[in-house]
């Protein structure tokens, strides 16, 4: 069997063992020290006995190229802007339509990596269930996985707030570029001048750090429908809800699964920390794989911290896919 580096053997074991709610991050901070619970055989035998619910966070796709909000201590590296402000005002909006312009660009170009690809062959093979996902990139359909709840919206939708009319986000990037004639171009010089490189601000969500000066020369998007400026992401914000409905709907998974894997996400905010804590209550077991502390580790039943590339391929090599 393949060891992935920085996994414990069972020969290491004994000495590393020791409702709807809004997506509001929590203030606490998560140690650095960090001690692994079980083995990379454990994981084995466990996602083994099939009928595994993985909930998968931002962590299992930055090897695409997409990096995470938070540090290993799970802080936000970034702030990123909450729902309050977007549907508050114009200029809010503006701004951030400004920076997703350039910022989903290379988010879109990014493809799914070997972690998404595995988990895809684990649900093919029978092991894996239905992918809870608090990702907004698509990836783990990119990669041919089904039945996968996007907890937190997609990006590759827009709806207006007004009138409640869906769009493409495709359809919406070729409407603001026409509506901005020159606006790539402009940045690529601003960029230059500060001697930065914008591809590597992207965030999560497909934001970007961008000048005022930039901001305040874009034509944010209107509805075609209504022609209001309250278009708005198809995604959930900090501070807005998840629905109940999809809560409910994964709450039910959750307790009916042979066990939840949890890949690369540090579980700061309770829209996906709450089906850990519903899965240890329901005596379900739970499986925890990141490199960073999350705040479901007194909850988990195995906890690995390891890169997730390296893993999950040694899991799928493991049970013989």
């Amino acid at each position: 069997m393949h060891q992935p580096t920085g996994i414990p053997s069972r020969a290491t074991a004994a000495t590393n063992a020791t409702g709807a709610t809004s997506r509001l991050s929590t203030s606490r901070t998560l140690p650095l020290q960090t001690h692994d619970l079980g083995t990379f055989e454990d994981l084995v035998d466990l996602v083994s006995g099939g009928g595994v619910v993985v909930l998968s966070g931002a962590g299992l796709s930055t090897e695409s190229g997409i990096p995470d909000y938070r540090g290993p201590d799970g802080t936000r590296r970034v702030e990123p802007m909450t729902y309050g402000e977007f549907a508050g005002s114009s200029e809010a909006r503006r701004r951030y339509w400004a920076r997703s312009y350039i910022g989903w660009q290379r988010f879109n170009a990014a493809a799914p990596n070997e972690g998404h690809r595995v988990v895809t062959d684990l649900q093919r093979a029978g092991y894996v269930g239905p992918v809870i996902t608090q990702n907004v990139d698509g990836l783990h359909q990119a990669a041919g996985a089904t039945d996968v709840i996007e907890l937190h919206g997609s990006l590759e939708r827009a709806v207006c707030l007004t009138c409640g009319e869906y769009t493409s986000r495709i359809g919406l990037h070729e409407r603001m570029t026409e509506a901005n004639p020159g606006f790539m171009t402009r940045f690529a010089e601003a960029a230059t001048s500060f001697g930065s490189q914008w591809g590597e601000q992207v965030r999560p969500d497909g934001d970007i750090v961008l000048a005022d000066a930039l901001v305040e020369s874009f034509h944010a998007p209107r509805c075609l429908v209504c022609g209001n400026d309250t278009v708005k992401p198809d995604v959930v914000f900090f501070g807005e809800s998840v629905p109940r409905a999809l809560v409910e709907r994964c709450f039910g998974l959750v307790e009916a699964a042979g066990a939840v894997l949890v890949l690369g996400s540090s579980l700061s905010v309770m829209s996906g920390y709450r089906f850990v804590r519903r899965a240890h209550q329901r005596d379900v077991p739970v499986a925890i794989v990141t490199r960073s502390a999350t705040r479901g580790d007194a909850e988990a039943t195995i906890r690995l911290h390891a890169p997730l590339g390296d893993t999950l391929t040694a899991l799928r090599e493991a049970l013989g896919h």
